[in-house]
């Protein structure tokens, strides 16, 4: 099994969590490429069974929660139709729908999201790795 995580970061918490998520994989046995939004490793994308998805939650406490830089993600990302897929979202307060909307983007480029999960910021190693906790404990069900 391959994955390709790719994530965009502003202040270096969301790439730390892909980075955390991509060795996690990598104890695990999967083989694992990081990479930012802007350098997608094309061929490990075409090769990877799983891509994860990861931004931090941009917009006011209260209310506009989104995940950052959400139009570069759109943009960015590649068509993946018969890619599963995972999103996470790092946070420091509240995501709300953050990671709804990084899902419906990813979604959009034709991937299957089967998951996702916000992570606060102050936990990135515990959440990363209950992250892919989930994630293998879900793929080690079986499949319809």
């Amino acid at each position: 099994m391959a994955a390709v995580v790719i994530y965009e970061s502003l202040t270096g918490n969301t790439k730390r969590a892909a980075e955390l998520i991509g060795r996690e994989l990598a104890a695990r046995g999967i083989e694992s490429t990081i990479c930012p939004i802007t350098a997608i490793d094309l061929q490990a994308l075409s090769a990877a069974d799983l891509v994860v998805v990861g931004s931090w939650t941009d917009g006011m406490f209260f209310f506009g929660q989104r995940p950052g830089r959400g139009g570069r993600i759109k943009d960015k990302l590649p068509a993946m139709a018969g890619k599963r897929a995972v999103t996470f979202i790092t946070f420091a307060l509240e995501p709300r729908r953050a990671l709804d909307k990084l899902s419906d983007i990813v979604r959009a480029t034709g991937a299957d999201v089967i998951g996702g999960m916000a992570i606060r910021r102050d936990d990135l190693e515990g959440g990363t790795k209950d992250l892919v906790d989930r994630l293998l404990s879900a793929d080690a069900s079986p499949t319809p």
